[in-house]
């Protein structure tokens, strides 16, 4: 059985300190700090009159921060499962300077994002959550709706390889990963997360369902191994 929304809810509350650290609060994802420029440079060079950032699954902040270097002066809306994560990242993000700040404590599949009501959609180590494709569908189809013409959508998560044969290899590549880091405890436990809380789907499978739910470009930005950071243009 995954884990419920409420236990999801309850791990991120006790782990903020953790994720507060642009550079080792994703540890556990390969290549996170180099996604987290990544994103941000491509989320101004693509969006560039950006006033208003919709940051999904927020965490304590992270995303918004590096946005709001490269994009200052935005309005900020954070949606999170997680209050004490929120009150971090709005702590973190009104210091940093943004404009104005909306949170909303809500799992994004619940929430309302109204129409054309954002320039700039992140969305970091959080879809990987969506259970069923019909959970994808509607998920993507919202974040298209709630941006504005041009407006961008960017991603950084874990993704399935679709190949049976590359999935092992691929995910012996990670377990050696995790091992390097910390040694075989934490590579049992961070696998052990994963197959409890994640339900990631190939990055093609996602590529595919943004061109469909009808945005009119999408880009990768970065692959290695099972994590991956790409986006997509309204």
């Amino acid at each position: 059985m995954k884990s419920t929304v409420d236990e999801i809810r309850a791990r991120f509350d006790s782990d903020v300190e953790r994720f507060s650290n642009l550079q080792t609060g994703q540890s556990a994802a390969i290549d996170a700090p180099l996604a987290l420029e990544l994103i941000a440079e491509a989320a101004a060079a693509t969006t560039p009159q950006a006033t208003r950032l919709l940051d999904v699954g927020c965490g304590a902040g992270n995303y918004t921060l590096k946005l709001l270097e490269a994009l200052p002066g935005l309005d900020v809306t954070l949606v999170d499962l997680s209050r004490p994560m929120l009150n971090r990242a709005e702590q973190r993000v009104g210091a940093a300077g943004a404009v104005s700040i909306r949170t909303m404590q809500q799992d994004v599949r619940e929430t309302e994002l109204g129409e054309q009501t954002f320039d700039v959609i992140v969305a970091a180590a959080v879809l990987h959550h969506l259970r069923t494709d019909g959970d994808w569908e509607r998920v993507f189809s919202k974040l298209f709706r709630a941006l504005s013409p041009q407006g961008s959508l960017w991603i950084f998560d874990v993704v399935e390889p679709d190949l049976p044969w590359l999935r092992d290899r691929v995910w012996r590549r990670y377990a050696a990963y995790l091992e390097s880091l910390k040694g075989p405890a934490y590579r049992d436990e961070v696998l052990a997360y994963v197959e409890r809380e994640d339900t990631p789907r190939p990055l093609v499978y996602q590529l595919d369902l943004l061109r469909r739910v009808g945005f009119s470009a999408v880009e990768v930005l970065h692959k290695h191994a099972c994590f991956a950071a790409f986006g997509a243009v309204r």
